[in-house]
Formats: C-alpha cells, structure tokens, sequence
C-alpha cells in the first residue's frame, strides 16, 4: 500500500496543504490528549521552503507529514510533526514518514544526535526500530529555543514542575556514535513503554488533583466575597 504514496520532501507546490497540515496537528493534539505544541502557518511554510519538510500524498490528497529541526548550533537535530491522516492511520505510512525524515536528517546532518519527545508508543516503537533509545532529559539540547517550543503544550506545567526533568513526554535519542543496535533494545523499549504509562497516570493525577483543588479555591473566595 505504501508504493503507491508520495512520501518525499516537501517542495513549494505543496505550500497550499499548510492549512490542512496544521489542521491534522490540531485535530492529533485533542485525540491524544496529551499535548502536542502548536506550530503556526508561517513556521511550517518555512520549513517546506528550507526543503526540511516529508509529506505523504495519495494521488495528490494529502496523507501525512513531519518536518526536522536542528538545535545547539547543529549538534542535535528533531524530527518533529509527525502526523498521519485519519483516513490514513494503520497502514503504516507513519513509519514510513518517519523514516524518510530520519535519512534526510542524516544528510543534512550528519554528525548530529537525533532526539524526539513523544508521548505515543507507536513512536516510541518506529523510533527504536530506527536505532533511537529512550533517555533522560539531561542527555537531550539544552538549547533554550527547543524548550520555549513547549510552552504551547497542555502539559507544560508539568515540565516546569519538575525543573525540566521529566513530562509525559519521553526523550529517545540516536547518536551516530552509538548506531549499533543491541540485544538490550527490545527489553529497553518494554521498560521504558511500562514507565510511560506509568508517569503519565502519576503527572496526569497530579494535575487533576490540582486542578480541582484550583476550583475549590475559586469556589471558596467566591463565597466569602459574596
């Protein structure tokens, strides 16, 4: 099914599926419900026209896209904005994507590590495949500019509580360094897929306790004014 697609760089003719291409981001971000920051118009037509854009067509309808980045002076590189078509999901094209963006940021960027924060463990399985593995936080970009990005996340206060160490999210990394797969991988990503869950029903806890206690103030100043 995947031979039939288009999945390529994005060039200037495909500038006129930005808005379908932001529309899909924000349609991910309320299924997923756990934060996906935002990207405007402006941001991803630059990233078409620095030729740093994948996108997927099906005889010219559009089926999915991702683009890279590269932080810390070149030193890191993300693939970032996967998404995927409803019309389109389970047949792989996700990976296939993905795999695109990782050989065109092995091009562009040769001697850079490769990272990505997801919350998905369907990523979390394309990325190890690929030859990422799970890693803290500390082992990604400290460029400021990466992390100013997830300020549009809901979950964004998460990784302020926890002074940028953890999230829902979980870091995965490739170091070309360090390409050479192991018999570790498999077990890696079952640990770290158990952890994810795991922090993501303990931060998301958090939250909704927070959040309710927030509306019990605001209930209880409301009474005393009143």
């Amino acid at each position: 099914m995947i031979k039939d697609f288009y999945i390529d760089i994005a060039k200037e003719e495909h500038l006129k599926y930005v808005d379908e291409i932001l529309d899909t981001i924000a349609e991910a971000a309320k299924i997923r419900g756990t934060g996906i920051a935002k990207r405007s118009p402006g941001y991803i037509i630059q990233k078409i026209n620095e030729g740093k854009a994948i996108i997927a067509l099906d005889n010219g309808k559009f089926a999915g896209f991702c683009y890279i980045e590269s932080w810390g002076h070149n030193k890191f590189v993300a693939n970032s904005g996967l998404i995927v078509s409803d019309a389109y999901r389970g047949k792989g094209l996700a990976k296939a994507i993905k795999s695109r963006a990782f050989q065109l940021s092995r091009v562009r960027f040769p001697d850079a590590k490769l990272f990505g924060l997801t919350t998905g463990l369907a990523v979390m399985k394309i990325n190890s495949e690929l030859g990422y593995k799970p890693v803290t936080f500390s082992e990604l970009t400290d460029d400021e500019m990466f992390w100013k990005g997830c300020q549009s996340c809901v979950n964004y206060d998460i990784l302020v509580r926890t002074n940028r160490r953890h999230c829902l999210c979980t870091g995965m990394l490739y170091d070309p360094d360090k390409s050479n797969k192991d018999s570790e991988e498999d077990k890696s990503l079952k640990v770290y897929s158990r952890w994810l869950k795991f922090k993501q029903s303990v931060f998301l806890k958090v939250k909704k306790k927070d959040a309710n206690k927030n509306s019990f103030l605001k209930r209880l100043h409301v009474k005393l004014i009143s």
